[in-house]
Formats: structure tokens, C-alpha cells, sequence
């Protein structure tokens, strides 16, 4: 769960409004921190195979879907999501990214 602003946002919303996009094969969404918010929503999606989408595109897309406060600040599209040894996507090395 993610708050942001004093709202609790829960990622697995974010992901299927952003997973309803033809561009999009999978998806994940993390908290990063936030000076106004506390927390904010951060999108990380893996292209459907030959599709490039915009980031920016894929965030008001979603963002069309979503209420006020579910809102994502950005999206990143990247090769490959960060998966454990039973395939489970490591939203803590997502967080990592955030970081750099």
C-alpha cells in the first residue's frame, strides 16, 4: 500500500488501469517518497514485444482511469521487471531504480 497525501492508494489498482493499455505486457507500481505527498505512485511497465509506447502516454491513460488521488506521478517503461528465484517481481529493486 502506498499513502499519499493521507489517502492509502493500493498498487494493484494502478497496475490494472495501466495493464488495460494494448502497449502494455505487465506492470508494477511502487511508492516513491514524496517532500508534498509523503508518497507518491511511480509505474514501471515492460512493453508488449515490438511496441514502444511513451511513458507519458501510458501515465494519462491510466491516470484517465483513476481517481484524484490514485494518481501516478511517472511511468518508466523498462525491459524486464526484477523477478525472485519463484517469480515473484522484486518491487523493493523497482524502489532501488527510483533511488539512482
Amino acid at each position: 500500500m502506498i499513502i499519499s497525501g493521507g489517502f492509502n492508494v493500493y498498487p494493484g489498482d494502478l497496475e490494472e488501469a495501466l495493464m488495460a493499455h494494448d502497449d502494455v505486457a505487465e506492470a508494477a507500481v511502487v511508492g516513491a517518497p514524496s517532500e508534498d505527498w509523503g508518497e507518491t505512485p511511480v509505474g514501471f511497465v515492460v512493453a508488449e514485444r515490438g511496441r514502444s509506447p511513451d511513458p507519458d502516454a501510458l501515465r494519462q491513460f491510466a491516470n484517465a482511469q483513476l481517481g484524484k488521488t490514485q494518481r501516478l506521478s511517472a511511468v518508466h517503461v523498462i525491459d524486464a521487471m526484477p523477478r525472485s528465484e519463484i517469480g515473484k517481481i522484486l518491487k523493493r529493486e523497482l524502489r532501488e531504480r527510483l533511488e539512482r
